[in-house]
């Protein structure tokens, strides 16, 4: 490389400087190429296909339910009157609306994070067009499998049944449960082989534990909706005998009301010493010594409708988990319009109890032991219940909800 001098200054030569312009493009180019992929037209137009999917899921599962709210409020606006009735029809349309919105924010935001429940509501895509009645949550843990056979083999429809139980009644039912505090670990992967036998499990985003249960109850009723646009929204324990036919008349007798609480209403001692079986670690917050809970539903079933479940979805990270979960619940309506319905149906003893008001024509919804807090060796016991005190296997195709 030869350099001239100008005034005590070095220059490059004209032809140097040519060579090294037209090697730094070259360079540029071979660089720019290797840094700079081009996405694929089929990754381009899967990536539309995936969001255009994702929008058909919301606006199939939410869009009709808007447009009712939309066309109820503009009747009331249309008809100009200004009676205390109509107003709070009114606000009842607003809130339902706020609801709906957030609910469809939910869902969508959860498909995509690509989480479970988007997988889940894909599957059920095709499903959502119509309403079901109830969806019933068999509350279950990872060492219940017999439970959950027993159950299988006794109230339980099974394969084709359960499915046009689903498509004929509007009745939908899965075991629940979460995932190990391993992720993938041995106990997610026997659920797993157990599911693609039966089909019959809804899994939460949740990590199983006994301390965790108003937590897992929480997430249930949020999946669930989002799942599921139905009526009703049921929690049983896997070791309580259902007869699913009575339990949807009954349910459907308060099908018109908007936000009802239905169980076996209770308010039991707040117990505050420890080491005691249900003990309230936050007792002080119920008074003082001796003081009871507030009215709630007992744990081992309880049914809820759509809009309260929804107000959980809405406002789970901010509700309260006290250490039993039938008092979380409970706690949750505290301050809400919500109708509390006392129902004894709901929570009837084992035999002789359940086979009298059988034979008498009062069938019970469920059966338990309430000593044991379930039926007690339900894995033995429950089918001599199902035998004495179960309805006739023709009633939930016969009923009309």
């Amino acid at each position: 490389m030869s350099w001239k001098s100008r005034g005590g200054e070095k220059t490059v030569s004209r032809r140097w400087t040519l060579l090294l312009c037209v090697g730094s493009f070259f360079t540029g180019l071979v660089f720019t190429n290797r840094m700079w992929m081009v996405p694929d037209a089929k990754d381009i137009i899967r990536t539309s296909k995936s969001k255009e999917h994702r929008k058909e899921v919301i606006t199939e599962r939410y869009y009709p339910k808007l447009m009712d709210q939309k066309e109820e409020a503009r009747k009331i606006l249309g008809e100009n009157s200004t009676t205390d009735e109509d107003l709070q029809l009114l606000n009842k349309t607003i809130s339902n609306l706020e609801m709906e919105l957030a609910a469809a924010k939910m869902a969508q935001e959860s498909l995509l994070k690509r989480s479970p429940l988007a997988e889940e509501l894909k599957a059920i895509n095709t499903s959502r067009r119509h309403k079901y009645f109830m969806v019933i949550g068999i509350n279950t843990a990872f060492n219940s499998r017999k439970r959950r056979d027993s159950v299988r083999a006794t109230w339980m429809p099974q394969g084709e049944k359960r499915k046009k139980l689903e498509e004929e009644k509007g009745i939908v039912i899965r075991f629940v449960i979460g995932h190990g505090a391993t992720s993938g670990g041995i106990l997610d992967r026997t659920i797993e082989a157990e599911d693609r036998k039966h089909g019959d499990f809804l899994r939460l985003n949740h990590v199983e534990g006994y301390l965790e249960l108003s937590a897992k109850t929480r997430t249930y009723f949020a999946t669930a909706v989002s799942l599921w646009d139905a009526n009703f929204y049921i929690k049983v324990d896997d070791d309580v005998h259902i007869n699913i036919a009575t339990l949807g008349t009954t349910l459907a007798r308060h099908r018109l009301k908007p936000r009802v609480y239905i169980g076996c209403m209770k308010c039991g001692p707040v117990l505050a010493r420890k080491g005691v079986k249900y003990h309230e670690p936050e007792h002080w917050k119920f008074g003082g010594v001796g003081n009871k809970y507030f009215r709630h539903a007992t744990g081992q079933l309880y049914a809820i409708s759509n809009e309260l479940a929804t107000y959980i979805s809405i406002n789970q990270h901010m509700l309260h988990k006290y250490a039993n979960e039938d008092v979380s619940l409970g706690s949750w309506f505290i301050g809400l319009d919500v109708e509390h319905i006392d129902d004894r149906k709901l929570c009837c003893g084992t035999p002789p109890d359940c086979e009298g008001k059988a034979r008498a024509g009062n069938t019970c919804v469920a059966s338990f032991d309430w000593n044991c807090s379930g039926i007690c060796d339900s894995v033995d016991r429950i089918k001599e219940v199902h035998r004495r005190c179960g309805e006739n296997e023709s009633a939930i195709w016969n009923a009309v909800f």
